[in-house]
């Protein structure tokens, strides 16, 4: 159901968020004893402004209430991703590569199910998307599948 509802807020978020010169980089939607957190993060070349997420937030506001796909109550968040921005488009995996990265997997890989390290590399052969990761020297293949959380390390 998640998955479900965060698909489709980023459906109606897209065209906003692009016709406003901006990229939706990742979108959150968690349930709450309160309700339901909705949450986007965008970005742009020169940095997002508060004007920025103003904007889309009240555009996007108004279109969530009209498409009524969140029936209890909900808070819309809107802002940049900051120094620990979420990953979780495949050419986030690409743009960064050489950064450091954290990433949290369903399943343990190689015994391991939390890897801090060196985001080398994001492949794709025969549908099989895969991230390499170096932690310490070993280079870990991640299947792209597995990720549940992926962000990226702020260099202090």
């Amino acid at each position: 159901m998640y998955d479900d509802l965060k698909e489709k807020v980023r459906e109606l978020a897209e065209p906003i968020v692009v016709a406003e010169g901006m990229d939706l980089i990742h979108v959150e939607c968690l349930k709450m004893h309160t309700g339901w957190i909705v949450r986007l993060y965008l970005d742009k070349e020169n940095g997002v402004t508060l004007d920025d997420c103003t904007g889309v937030s009240n555009q996007l506001g108004d279109i969530l209430d009209i498409h009524d796909l969140i029936k209890s109550r909900y808070t819309l968040e809107v802002s940049s991703p900051g120094l620990d921005r979420p990953l979780s488009r495949d050419q986030d995996f690409v743009k960064y590569k050489g950064s450091k990265v954290n990433i949290k997997t369903a399943l343990k890989i190689d015994g391991v199910k939390i890897f801090h390290g060196i985001l080398e590399d994001f492949t794709e052969e025969t549908g099989r998307k895969v991230v390499h990761v170096n932690v310490s020297g070993r280079t870990f293949l991640v299947p792209r599948g597995e990720i549940v959380k992926a962000n990226l390390v702020d260099k202090e």
